[in-house]
């Protein structure tokens, strides 16, 4: 599977960006896949997620701000992603994990990784 992402950019505090996933390869309908971000100086971070049992998770930071949504049978993952702040600014990667039990909120569930897509916001 190859994950690639886009949509990254500079933008002012308050504004919004759309992130998209690109998902090719032996696809699974059944996959998860979601939205990671390394802030600097931070650990990496799950932020959005679709689970393979069609759950969603969000993380705190990001609810009610940042919408997850996919389309073409899991082949695109989309991060729209409103009313941004500094503490967003962070390199945004996209993950594909690939079995059939819930991969929840660990990385390490997740096998096929994007090579991220920098996210700034200036205030």
């Amino acid at each position: 599977v190859q994950v690639t992402e886009s949509g990254g950019g500079s933008v002012q505090g308050g504004g919004s960006l759309r992130l998209s996933c690109g998902v090719s390869g032996s696809i699974d309908t059944h996959m998860c896949m979601g939205w990671f971000r390394r802030a600097p100086g931070k650990e990496r971070e799950p932020i959005a997620l679709l689970d393979n049992d069609d759950s969603i998770y969000y993380a705190d930071s990001v609810k009610g701000r940042f919408t997850l949504s996919q389309e073409n049978d899991k082949k695109t993952l989309y991060l729209q992603m409103n009313s941004l702040k500094g503490e967003d600014t962070a390199l945004y990667y996209c993950a594909v994990g690939r079995r059939y039990s819930p991969c929840g909120t660990d990385e390490y569930w997740y096998d096929d990784w994007g090579q991220g897509t920098q996210v700034t916001v200036s205030s």
